[in-house]
């Protein structure tokens, strides 16, 4: 009896004996024991129960640090068969174990890569798959430790994946690049594995082949999940960027699709697989990326394992299971040790009470008990779960109808979004169609004007008709103008017809232009009504849409509301077999309600620090949608500064402004200056958005000195030959057009990241490269003779200006004696016109030496007057070549009149050289200006003087066309004598004779094009090393007596454009 009443204390003593350090030693013993199981030669897969006690093992010790400690022992580095293992089961533990293995892996990285590079340089086919498989390994755990977010299961969800790529494009391209080659080492793997089987005796049945076979269904696992994050981020990329950037993704994701596609096609074939694993179907053909519909087309692959029913076979003895709790043991010792005790109380005193004691009964009912407890307990297992797999099983079931209603949403949503862009596409057609309304009424305008011309051609019309009546009155009283009163009479007739012509051919254009508005009026009305339409039908659309999207989610809440109740019947099931584990969790409760109430603290707090972090967060926001709002206004600000500069290019008033190219190219460099601090302001507010003062400044100064600079371009361009002024203009129009889009860049938060004004610092160099090829070259004089020479030259002028108007006195006394009537009237008209001009000249020459005395009294200060013009030698130069210029005018203009007065010259020679000396003073005036006070008085008196000398320049022109016609004879036309063949044979020769005119008249501008090249190259040459030495022609003898000229005959080297009509005079 006192044996039977021990053998419970026994138990219970042993019991309290186990101690933690029996426990981690016989943990220690577990795992070795697995491991050793997992990890050895013999060619055979991992099993699994071995793997699951290894896992289980790092979530009981929270990391792998007893897994290392025995793997490290093993000779890897010798067999190739137990290094494949151990990778199979490190990529298991990798996956499934706690979370810290990941940091115990990487201090382990550098071991795991020598021994691929061992095994890769052996000839052997388990090391070339040991090589790859560290690899992939190595890329495994290189992948999640920079992106801790993502687990190494790979099983999370979409918006974890959003929040890892972020918003920065940049870092969803890296990632996107960096899952590419996680898929390819994976991929690279199972294609070696599946050719070494294809070339090899063994299959899927035997050892040989599942041993190698076994780590695909990780590799499996993995490239489910990896093939879905691809898809995602490329459909992220293709949303962000151009369809061209992405072509080099787009070719390695289809490499990887047809790759993958083959490897689970031939996975799915194979035995081994069929029982262990369910490989998802891939689409038949990769998803288009360049279609943003298709990413709701997407499903996501999903790999089931199957769950094992039936029980593990025990291959040894301490294969069995740790159990949870220790029943079977003390009752087992109990019942073994009962029989002994019995049997030697039996045999000294007999057995008690007949052979039978109330004990013994209590015992065997005790038995009874408790093997229908156990009994029950397994029944209620197994019924837990099978209703574990089939809630499982429907929580499988309803995930999948779930996740196809988040594809028809998405796909709702694209629809919306192209229904979005299609409104948006209508909206943009109907302010189009507002721009051709306006067109309509510029067009109406245009016509309005044009009946305002035809009202005065006929205005013209009826003083022409007045002025030939006077004419007829006139010719009946004088008899000796009968001949011009009849010629003036045909020439007003032959304009009348013109004039009728004219108005009739504007009438006909103005009708044509009226019905061609109306019926393009009649077009834009019909457009519009279908536009209208269209609207009316997109916005049906939409609300149907928004009906489809609400029906959705009235069907997702019905399913979380069918989630919920299938949760609360899980919640049930457990509630029962939580009753079994009542004494458990009695000493776990008080550690539970610690654990709440800290949480609920932690959850206080952290309440607190977000709500503190969103009013932070609030008050940047505000500050940085400030600081966003005064770019916006700067920039704007900027862009009205750029637009009116550029409208000023095509304003006709601004074709009389004139530049220097020097004052052009400091312009230019003070601008490439400010590019340089924008681009350093831009690169500081993308660093601190806080901050965009220095970003302000910069566009304000930039602003300013582009459009100074484009303003001045343009200036500088109407002084410049023709080559060289189109560049320019066309290079002041890209710089507002570059700064423009610099400045639009700038106003998106999308584009503000790509803003670059590099190009506008390209064409602002390029403006003064112009520039600078534009400025004149300096002539080859000594710096102290260039006082000197400016006396002489203007003394020279005034000589030239003297001896014109002397010699236009000799020509009026021999015209006198000479000629007679009209032919006297017509030649006294023009010498007196260039009487007066020269008289003007001499007035501009006096007022310009005047303020040229006043510039240099008031600029020279200590200095002499050599040493002022030898500091000024630019402005000098300019001054010597205006004075120049004026005096080689003033003596061909005395040349031409000449000529004309001895009817051996050209009208159109004394034209060309009033244009000259017009253009001649306006250099000296400018010349002159440059360097003189605004509000000098002789400067006002030199701008008079200018300005009578252009008035005289004039007259000159004016009176030489009258003479031309007054003196040239106008043969009658009379065809009333003609048949109709010799009418059309006239025509004919007509036409011919028009046609070589024009011909003529186009070469002579194409040869007036390049000596203004040539002129412009050859500026600031000397005139002593253009000739060469060489004297001027002899001048034939005339019947005017002609002394000798001032040295001036050549025309010197200009430093501006002169003022010559444009092609449209000649027109």
């Amino acid at each position: 009896m006192n044996s039977i009443r021990q053998v419970p204390t026994r138990v219970k003593s042993r019991r309290t004996e186990a101690n933690l350090g029996a426990e981690r030693e016989h943990f220690d013993k577990q795992q070795l024991s697995s491991i050793s199981k997992a990890i050895n030669s013999t060619e055979t897969p991992v099993k699994e129960k071995h793997a699951r006690r290894i896992i289980l093992g790092t979530h009981r010790e929270k990391g792998a640090y007893t897994f290392w400690s025995y793997a490290l022992g093993f000779p890897l580095h010798s067999s190739s068969i137990l290094c494949w293992k151990f990778c199979n089961v490190l990529h298991k533990v990798l996956r499934d174990g706690h979370r810290n293995v990941l940091q115990d892996c990487m201090r382990h990285h550098s071991s795991l890569v020598e021994i691929g590079k061992l095994w890769g340089n052996l000839h052997d086919k388990y090391g070339q798959l040991v090589s790859l498989y560290s690899k992939l390994l190595c890329t495994k755990m290189e992948f999640h430790t920079k992106h801790s977010e993502i687990p190494p299961n790979l099983e999370v969800a979409d918006e974890v994946l959003e929040r890892t790529a972020g918003t920065d494009i940049n870092n969803v391209f890296q990632l996107t690049v960096e899952v590419f080659d996680y898929l390819d080492s994976e991929l690279r793997l199972a294609e070696t594995v599946i050719r070494q089987l294809n070339t090899s005796i063994a299959i899927s049945t035997l050892t040989s082949g599942q041993c190698r076979l076994a780590p695909l269904i990780q590799v499996i696992q993995d490239c489910s999940h990896l093939y879905h994050f691809t898809v995602k981020l490329l459909f992220k990329l293709h949303a962000c960027l151009p369809a061209d950037t992405l072509q080099g993704h787009r070719d390695r994701f289809h490499d990887q699709f047809h790759s993958l596609k083959t490897f689970f096609n031939k996975a799915r074939d194979m035995m081994f697989f069929k029982r262990l694993i369910q490989i998802p179907k891939l689409p038949d053909s990769p998803p288009n990326f360049l279609h943003a519909a298709s990413l709701a087309k997407h499903v996501k692959p999903v790999v089931v394992i199957p769950d094992e029913d039936e029980p593990e076979q025990q291959d040894d003895d301490d294969d069995e299971p740790e159990p949870l709790i220790e029943v079977s043991e003390v009752s087992t010792s109990s019942v073994q040790a009962q029989p002994q005790q019995l049997d030697v109380f039996d045999q000294m005193f007999g057995p008690p009470n007949g052979g039978f004691d109330d004990r013994d009964l209590q015992i065997e009912s005790l038995k009874r008990d408790l093997e229908l407890l156990r009994a029950e307990l397994e029944r209620v297992k197994t019924e837990a779960q099978r209703y574990i797999t089939q809630l499982k099983s429907q929580i499988n079931s309803l995930e999948a109808e779930l996740e196809e209603q988040r594809a028809q949403k998405q796909r709702a949503l694209v629809e919306n979004e192209q229904l979005r862009m299609e409104l948006e596409a209508t909206r943009r057609r109907n302010a189009e169609h507002e721009s051709v309304q306006t067109t309509f009424i510029e067009a109406e305008k245009r016509s309005q004007a044009t009946e305002q011309r035809y009202n005065k051609l006929k205005e013209k019309h009826t003083e022409l008709v007045a002025s030939h009546a006077e004419l007829l009155r006139k010719s009946a009283d004088t008899v000796k103008m009968l001949s011009v009163t009849q010629q003036t009479q045909e020439e007003v007739e032959r304009t009348k017809q013109q004039l009728s012509f004219e108005i009739d051919r504007i009438k006909q254009e103005a009708d044509m232009k009226l019905e061609e508005q109306k019926f393009e009026m009649e077009k834009l009305r019909r457009e519009l009504e279908e536009k209208m339409a269209e609207v009316t039908r997109i916005k049906g659309s939409l609300q149907s849409s928004e009906k489809v999207s609400e029906q959705v989610n009235s069907s997702m809440t019905a399913l979380q509301a069918e989630k919920e109740r299938l949760m609360r019947s899980v919640s049930e099931k457990e509630a029962e077999l939580s009753s079994l584990r009542q004494a458990q969790q009695a000493q776990q409760s008080s550690l539970q309600q610690e654990r709440e109430r800290s949480g609920r603290e932690l959850g206080e707090l952290q309440g607190k620090l977000q709500e503190k972090s969103s009013q932070e967060e609030k008050l940047k926001q505000k500050l940085l949608e400030e600081q966003f709002a005064l770019l916006q206004g700067t920039v704007a600000e900027a862009e009205n500064i750029i637009q009116d500069a550029v409208a000023k290019l095509d304003d006709p008033l601004h074709v009389r402004c004139t530049s220097s190219p020097d004052y052009l190219i400091s312009r230019a460099e003070a601008t490439l200056g400010s590019v340089d601090k924008v681009k350093k302001g831009h690169a500081d507010y993308l660093s601190n958005m806080g901050d965009a003062g220095g970003l302000l400044r910069a566009l304000t100064q930039f602003s300013h000195l582009a459009a100074d600079t484009i303003i001045n371009g343009s200036a500088t361009a109407h002084m410049a030959p023709t080559d060289h002024a189109d560049r320019l203009t066309e290079n002041c129009r890209g710089c507002a057009t570059e700064s423009l889009q610099f400045f639009k860049d700038l106003k998106s938060k999308t584009t503000l990241q790509r803003a670059d004004p590099a190009s506008i610092r390209i064409v602002i160099q390029k403006i003064l490269n112009l520039g600078q090829e534009l400025r004149p070259k300096s002539m080859d004089v000594r710096q102290d003779e260039l006082g000197d020479l400016v006396d002489k030259e203007m003394a020279a002028t005034s000589a030239a200006i003297e001896e014109a108007v002397r010699r236009i006195d000799e020509m009026m006394n021999q015209a006198r004696k000479d000629t007679t009537g009209i032919k006297l009237e017509v030649n006294e008209r023009i010498l007196f016109s260039c009487t007066d001009l020269m008289k003007a000249i001499r007035m501009l020459i006096i007022a310009s030496t005047d303020l040229q005395k006043e510039i240099v009294e008031g600029g020279r200060g200590a200095a002499t007057i050599k040493e002022f013009y030898a500091r000024n030698s630019r402005w000098t130069e300019g001054l010597i070549s205006a004075a120049k210029a004026v005096g080689w005018g003033a003596t061909e203009m005395v040349e031409s009149a000449d000529k004309v007065v001895l009817h051996t010259g050209k009208y159109e020679e004394l034209i060309v050289c009033s244009h000259e000396i017009a253009a001649s003073t306006a250099q000296l005036v400018a010349a002159s200006k440059v360097k003189a006070d605004r509000n000098s008085t002789r400067l006002t008196t030199l701008q008079q003087a200018s300005r009578h000398v252009n008035q005289m320049a004039a007259n000159v022109v004016a009176s030489t066309r009258t003479g031309q016609e007054h003196l040239e004879e106008k043969d009658t036309m009379d065809f009333s004598g003609m048949s109709l063949i010799k009418l059309r044979k006239e025509e004919m020769e007509s036409q011919v004779k028009v046609l070589e005119l024009e011909s003529h008249l186009e070469n002579e501008r194409l040869r007036l094009g390049e000596l203004r090249k040539k002129h412009y190259e050859l500026a600031g040459v000397p005139l002593e090393q253009e000739g060469n030495g060489t004297s001027s022609p002899a001048h034939p003898g005339t019947m005017s007596p002609k002394p000798s000229k001032p040295a001036l005959m050549k025309k010197p080297a200009l430093a501006q454009k002169p003022n010559i009509p444009s092609k449209s005079m000649f027109k």
